[in-house]
């Protein structure tokens, strides 16, 4: 992969896009694409969104830098809803989370959309969820054995935000009180940042949530991350056990944000977005922003990421039964 990007590189320009992908080299760039982001702005995805659309003007895509709208709540299914019926032609792609069409549709039973409706175009970055605790637990929890004891012992205050029901940081929560036998209380936001300031100000006694969201906060020393649900540490929280070599190998989940278009786009579009997405995320200056946020740029062929979905969306189905949580729950 890595001598076919610096071959890339090499040839530079229209050539190197035709060489490499024949079909974009017919796409018509388009003015100036809009990319819609189903959390509100300043989360760690939304830095995925801007750093990439500021990339995207004076390629054989675009003409001019995308610009980002901000379209929170549902868990991302507003914007996923948007982009379904936006004008399939190039201009309006979504950034979402690979739960909201992998784990979604073993929740929602009246989901109103599908991956049919979609054209994934590259997967954008990568990013690790974390269990962290605020001023509302003793500061003689240090651990996630701690923790457990604690809420057990307080079973009224072990309550735990996430972005919003039914996503994924939301369903290792209740993995981890199922695997524990501990009485977890779900409390959902719209978005991240909401949850962690309501841990940050004692109202709530913790969050599980994308760990580069909880980076000021912690380095603040406002909140303590207890575990990460990589299957490796974060290489920006290297102290931070990871919940497997805290005993509990199930909740894993590296989760990825990708870049979607409606289904009817032209291949020959799709290719060329696809060519300017991941050659933003190869940009130095991109990818250093992203990882200072806690994600890692990760692009991807239309291929891939497909089957990235698909695989996701075979794990999820067996632990969401376990969990039991539908829509109507």
């Amino acid at each position: 992969m890595t001598n076919r990007r610096q071959f890339v590189q090499a040839l530079g320009g229209a050539a190197a896009l035709s060489a490499l992908h024949p079909l974009a080299a017919l796409a018509q760039a388009v003015q100036q694409a809009k990319i819609y982001y189903g959390f509100p702005a300043g989360s760690a995805g939304d830095s995925v969104a801007r750093r990439v659309a500021e990339k995207l003007g004076d390629t054989p895509y675009s003409k001019i830098n995308a610009v980002v709208e901000n379209k929170p709540g549902a868990g991302g299914r507003i914007a996923l809803d948007t982009l379904k019926t936006s004008p399939a032609d190039g201009s309006v792609l979504c950034l979402a989370q690979a739960s909201a069409l992998s784990t979604y549709p073993h929740i929602y039973t009246k989901l109103s959309y599908g991956l049919a409706d979609f054209a994934p175009v590259s997967i954008g970055a990568v990013m690790t969820h974390g269990l962290a605790v605020g001023p509302m637990v003793p500061a003689s929890v240090k651990t996630l054995k701690d923790y457990i004891a604690w809420a057990k012992a307080n079973p009224g205050q072990a309550s735990y935000g996430s972005p919003g029901a039914g996503s994924t940081p939301h369903f290792l929560g209740a993995l981890l009180g199922l695997n524990t036998g501990t009485d977890l209380r779900h409390v959902p936001y719209r978005g991240s940042l909401p949850a962690i300031n309501d841990v940050v100000g004692g109202q709530i006694a913790s969050s599980m949530t994308p760990v580069g969201d909880y980076l000021p906060f912690a380095k603040a020393g406002k909140l303590r991350v207890l575990a990460t649900s990589g299957a490796l540490r974060a290489a920006y929280l290297p102290d931070v056990p990871t919940f497997t070599e805290q005993g509990f190998p199930e909740i894993v989940a590296d989760e990825w944000f990708g870049f979607f278009a409606p289904a009817k786009t032209p291949a020959p579009v799709i290719a060329a977005a696809s060519t300017a997405i991941q050659a933003a995320l190869k940009d130095k200056a991109v990818a250093d922003g992203l990882l200072s946020v806690g994600l890692v740029a990760h692009g991807s062929s239309p291929e891939d990421m497909k089957k990235s979905l698909q695989s996701e969306y075979e794990r999820w189905g067996p632990l969401v039964k376990k969990i039991g949580f539908t829509a109507e729950s």
